[in-house]
């Protein structure tokens, strides 16, 4: 019997549970009353009670994970809490409702799941994985490390724990050891795609972007279809200036991804980069249709808005970046300088000062006040604000520039020696020495030392000129072509009649630095006139047909009519007469008097070497004036310009009225009641006062018109005779 019993406790431990059944029946048969046997078919029951038990939680686990993998999340937690009573040591099933909450973005729950299942079992590396991925998460990042530790000292060769020490490190900053954590993991696994990812985007935080594209082509060779892989080539593309590959890897992210907004935002910079704005603002659209909240999208799109010349447009969409991010100084700045540009100088003033109450110590904030104070005459506060400019940074080019505009230099100040070593350095930008070299000339002007005061507006004018990639012939062309259509346009008959317009332009026009600045002044201080400064309205609606771009006919002419009298009396201030002094609407003047026969036209005219001069040496910020950069491209088109006008008197003799700068400066009061008498104002007295006009002036002139009309600055040039090469000597 003894040896029937020890055989079915054999079968029983080697799971013949039949077998070892029959044997304790054999046994009871012939003693019911054995203990042993009694026990054993006891222990049997149990063993099979525990068999179907552990078979019937497999085949729920089985089920959980094929609805977690289904992302049937809600159902996962809501069965796994089920199951946990049954079995609540069941570490696997805490595990799945760990990972289920994750998903839902239920992050404690997950961390609570997590930590559950490292508590049930301390020998299970996925759990305490999991567990630091959660604590990760929560930006428990020193507490996800010991876990990741502890998942490592289990598993040694644990791969997941290493790619998420690599993401913590990252987060941390500490790139060198997150890049040796990325390695590690594909060591152990060469085809983890999202770590040949991140180690990329470490490589880009150490600036070697050579390693991080090959670490992008790794992971896009493992997965050709990641967004996330085309995308950070083309970060990593755009950092390195090649913007054509950076678009193509953009392109190729959302075509993956079409809900990818941050790729459609950084195309949208490349494209801005290569001066695609149509095209950058199209991104830009693409971005905010999918993430509405996305600031700096508003932000880049008013840039490339503003750029096109499209004001109104690139205000509405600052207001709208400003409306999800009140603190930015940069969008505040940008509001200031558009509304600096139309003139709204009050408004531009609020938005500087606002944009430095969230940035006091920005220097191109702050040069940017000084000159809207230098428009405003408030010449000693615009002083100031540029000194604070280049205190908070005495590199910045451009402030040291536009300060040379208003203080008198002598031999020992010390922004002469500063300006002076910043030129020697050999890293500046293109823009920034062509500030400097400016700034330097004037000093040395100043100084008396004409010499190396005309090198360095020579050196100035010659990276101005490579920066625009002016070509003479540009402007060459353009006088061909508009001296072709002028006889066209004169010969138009207008079917149309005109009404009677509320504001009469009054066109002051020539070569700049001619005394525009100066008769604006002048005609402006009369009660009736308003002087809305440079306007670019008429090139803008009448360049087309002026070059023979457009059909020239009745209704176009109208159409620029209509177009720019609306614009004028925008800037009308209510005035019945208005000035637009924009120099260049002398190459308009046939159109001018065709499309609005109303106008007054005064043609400024200045001794000719003295305004060769003058445009030669100015800095323009404006992009149109690429011929004042070379002192032969300056003469050439001083030449181009004469012929022009004598062909506008040979169509229209005797509508322009040609105001000649040093005969005003010599006889004052004569010239100026003569001007006024051809306006059909009125004599008021207050024309004879221009430096008393308080009205802002944004040209370069602007000091000159606060001061009473002074004699000889058309002479000026000849202190730099020796060193002009006869440049002049062609002029007439």
């Amino acid at each position: 019997m003894n040896r029937i019993l020890s055989k079915a406790k054999s079968h029983l431990k080697n799971g013949e549970l039949r077998e070892a059944q029959k044997l304790y029946q054999v046994v009871l048969h012939e003693f019911p009353q054995n203990k042993r046997a009694q026990q054993g078919l006891e222990n049997l029951k149990k063993h099979k009670q525990s068999i179907k038990s552990t078979s019937s939680l497999q085949v729920n686990i089985d089920q959980l994970i094929y609805l977690y993998n289904q992302g049937q999340f809600a159902i996962v937690i809501k069965r796994s809490k089920s199951l946990i009573e049954k079995y609540p040591e069941a570490y696997i099933v805490w595990n799945l409702l760990g990972a289920a909450n994750k998903s839902l973005g239920r992050a404690q729950d997950a961390l609570q799941a997590f930590k559950k299942v490292t508590e049930l079992n301390s020998k299970y590396a996925d759990g305490f994985n999991n567990y630091g991925v959660s604590l990760q998460e929560q930006d428990k990042l020193e507490e996800a490390l010991i876990a990741f530790d502890k998942a490592l000292s289990i598993e040694p060769n644990h791969a997941a724990s290493f790619y998420n020490i690599g993401n913590v490190l990252f987060e941390q900053g500490k790139f060198e050891s997150a890049v040796k954590a990325f390695k590690k993991t594909l060591f152990l696994n060469p085809n983890h795609a999202e770590a040949y990812l991140n180690l990329g985007n470490t490589f880009i935080q150490q600036k070697k972007l050579e390693l991080a594209i090959k670490s992008f082509e790794k992971c896009l060779l493992l997965n050709p279809y990641s967004s996330e892989g085309h995308y950070n080539i083309g970060i990593a593309l755009n950092k390195k200036g090649n913007f054509e590959k950076a678009i193509i890897a953009f392109s190729r992210a959302v075509q993956f991804n079409s809900k990818n907004a941050d790729a459609w935002y950084n195309m949208g910079i490349a494209l801005m980069e290569q001066g695609k704005l149509i095209e950058a603002i199209k991104s830009y659209q693409k971005t905010l249709k999918i993430r509405p909240d996305y600031s700096d999208a508003f932000y880049n799109m008013g840039i490339a808005l503003q750029e096109q010349g499209k004001q109104d447009e690139a205000l509405d969409s600052y207001e709208r970046a400003l409306s999800l991010n009140h603190q930015s100084d940069k969008i505040y700045n940008n509001i200031g300088l558009i509304f600096q540009e139309q003139g709204k100088q009050n408004a531009a003033l609020v938005s500087y000062k606002k944009a430095l109450s969230i940035n006091p110590k920005s220097a191109e904030i702050n040069n940017n006040l000084g000159l809207i104070l230098r428009e405003q005459g408030k010449l000693e506060e615009s002083i100031i604000a540029f000194k604070k400019a280049l205190h908070f940074n005495p590199d910045n080019a451009e402030a040291n520039r536009n300060i040379t505009m208003l203080i008198k230099y002598e031999l020992n100040d010390p922004q002469i020696s500063l300006v002076g070593k910043l030129l020697k350095l050999s890293n500046l930008k293109d823009d920034d020495r062509c500030h400097l070299h400016y700034a330097y000339a004037k000093m040395q002007e100043d100084l008396g030392n004409f010499e190396t005061a005309f090198k360095n507006y020579v050196a100035g004018g010659k990276i101005r000129k490579k920066i625009m990639s002016y070509d003479i012939k540009q402007d060459q062309i353009m006088f061909a072509q508009i001296k072709s259509t002028a006889p066209k346009v004169k010969e138009i008959s207008i079917n149309e009649k005109f009404t009677k317009i509320p504001h009469i332009p009054i066109f002051i026009l020539g070569m700049p630095r001619s005394g525009t600045t100066l008769i604006e002044q002048i005609i402006s201080g009369h009660s009736l006139v308003h002087g809305a400064g440079e306007l670019s309205f008429f090139g803008r609606y009448g360049d087309p047909i002026n070059c023979g771009n457009e059909i020239i006919n009745s209704e176009n002419i109208l159409k620029v009519r209509k177009k720019y009298l609306c614009e004028l009396e925008k800037a009308s201030n209510g005035k019945p007469f208005v000035t637009d002094k924009l120099p260049h609407n002398f190459l308009y003047i046939g159109l001018i008097l065709k499309a609005i026969p109303e106008a007054k036209i005064i043609h400024l005219r200045r001794q000719p070497a003295a305004t060769c001069w003058s445009i030669f040496k100015h800095y323009f910020s404006s992009s149109g004036l690429g011929f004042s950069y070379d002192l032969n491209d300056t003469v050439s088109y001083f030449g181009m310009y004469q012929k022009l006008i004598k062909t506008w008197d040979d169509l229209y003799e005797k509508k322009i009225y040609h105001l000649d700068y040093d005969l005003l400066t010599e006889e004052q009061d004569t010239e100026i009641r003569k001007l006024i008498e051809y306006l059909e104002l009125g004599w008021e007295e207050a024309c004879l006062s221009p430096q008393e006009n308080n009205r802002n002036v944004r040209t370069a002139s602007l000091q000159q018109v606060r001061k009473n009309i002074y004699k000889g600055s058309s002479g000026a040039w000849r202190k730099f005779k020796p060193y002009l090469n006869n440049a002049f000597d062609k002029l007439v």
